[in-house]
């Protein structure tokens, strides 16, 4: 697929105006000044359309959903074949074979896989048989090896067979007409499969969604390059997020690191709108003087800035950038900070422009190991361990501390607990909600 081949559907020209589109309305905030996690995402999603589809090879179509029903025009197998290797037979004529009194047929032929009997089986005879072979007409069982001597001229049989055993019928997987996969359906790797048994090679898919990720910054170094100063940082976040959203089955471009000057930014991002169904930028959201997206990120298309009611990742962007509106989450700088968001908002907008349901992930229920406390009045998503016992039931403990900057313990978790707004101690014993970091809904 071309670089920059996906087009957006073409849309009615509207009057010139000065004014930048808006957004749609935001939820209200609360009392607090607040947006709800669950208001912020559902709000997102909404301003957020699915991508349109595309026709794709089935091997690139891995992981995708399907935008048409699919109905096999073929039968699977498409014909009776040998389920073994052995000798195709008619049963009666083996009816009384035991390893002491064998029955003795002729072997009048063989057929190999891909290959055809030239005549069909005669009464009193037995024909070499190959596994996926065609079965000849006149034979109704099949004779395993392993219940013979592999006779070449005759074959010594001692055991008997039911008429049919050891045959795989025509159709008998998937007959010809059957719909096999529905639009929606996400193609793993056995759906994969069964499109090329069934003759299929391409099929319509919603694609891969073009993730541009960018990383804002004076303070920020490339990973491999010296720090020249005490008060520079290496760039995490941009590695991490565009491994997140790779993980999550987009197509990601992550770009270099952009500095606190507006203009770059803003070039920077325009730059990007031609290769990106959606915008990924980390740092500058938050209430300080240097938080550049936030300043000059209204310049250039509808934005939504809002405090969201949980904790790491309460500063939070949204906008719909340029002429082709295209989206743009701005997450928080803090390394934790942004990947809770991340899961938070940015996976399910990906899983939405797939057309991958569920959007969220599924949330789970384990028993806390120890005691948990929170703050009330925020969502508190703290990085856990999930661990199993004997009887497979989940268990989870807290992964180090809350600081939102604590990256080596975030790398160590495989959960995020979700302690509700109104929750101020879990009790251990107690169930708590997460969701698993390792399982792909």
């Amino acid at each position: 697929m071309p670089l920059f081949g996906r087009k957006k559907s073409p849309e009615p020209e509207a009057p010139a105006q000065h004014a930048l589109p808006s957004l749609p309305e935001p939820p209200a905030a609360r009392p607090d000044g607040l947006r709800s996690l669950a208001d912020h995402r559902d709000y997102l999603l909404d301003c957020i359309e699915e991508l349109p589809p595309f026709g794709q090879q089935i091997l690139d179509a891995l992981d995708l959903s399907l935008c048409e029903d699919i109905v096999s025009t073929v039968n699977l197998p498409g014909f009776d074949n040998s389920a073994m290797d052995g000798y195709a037979v008619q049963a009666a004529d083996v009816a009384d074979a035991t390893p002491g009194s064998p029955v003795i047929l002729p072997v009048v032929g063989e057929i190999a896989a891909g290959k055809s009997a030239s005549h069909p089986l005669s009464p009193g005879t037995a024909m070499k048989i190959m596994t996926g072979a065609p079965v000849p007409a006149g034979a109704d069982a099949i004779i395993p090896y392993e219940d013979t001597d592999r006779g070449e001229q005759d074959v010594r049989i001692f055991a008997p067979r039911e008429a049919g055993q050891h045959i795989r019928r025509r159709g008998e997987d998937v007959e010809a007409d059957t719909q096999v996969f529905s639009a929606g359906d996400r193609l793993g790797p056995r759906a994969i499969g069964l499109l090329a048994a069934i003759g299929l090679d391409k099929v319509l898919v919603r694609p891969r969604p073009r993730v541009v990720v960018v990383s804002t910054g004076s303070e920020l170094v490339e990973p491999g390059l010296p720090l020249d100063s005490a008060d520079q940082i290496y760039d995490s976040n941009s590695y991490m997020l565009a491994a997140a959203a790779r993980a999550a089955g987009a197509q990601v471009f992550r770009v270099g690191l952009v500095s606190d000057d507006p203009e770059e930014v803003k070039q920077t991002i325009s730059d990007q709108q031609v290769r990106a169904d959606l915008i990924l930028t980390t740092g500058g959201v938050s209430q300080g003087d240097f938080d550049v997206v936030k300043a000059v990120m209204p310049e250039m298309g509808a934005t939504d800035f809002a405090q969201v009611a949980m904790q790491p990742g309460k500063p939070q962007g949204f906008g719909l950038i340029g002429e082709d509106r295209t989206p743009m989450i701005m997450l928080p700088g803090n390394p934790v900070s942004a990947f809770v968001s991340f899961e938070a908002f940015v996976r399910p907008a990906i899983r939405k422009l797939m057309g991958t349901r569920p959007y969220g992930r599924t949330a789970v229920r384990c028993v806390a190991s120890h005691a948990i406390t929170s703050i009330p009045g925020k969502v508190q998503l703290a990085r856990g361990i999930v661990t199993y016992d004997e009887n497979g039931s989940r268990q989870v403990e807290l992964a180090g501390g809350h600081g939102s900057h604590l990256l080596g313990d975030l790398s160590r978790a495989n959960a995020l607990v979700l302690l509700a707004e109104e929750t101020e101690l879990v009790a251990a014993g107690d169930e708590v909600v997460v969701w698993l970091l390792n399982e792909d809904d």
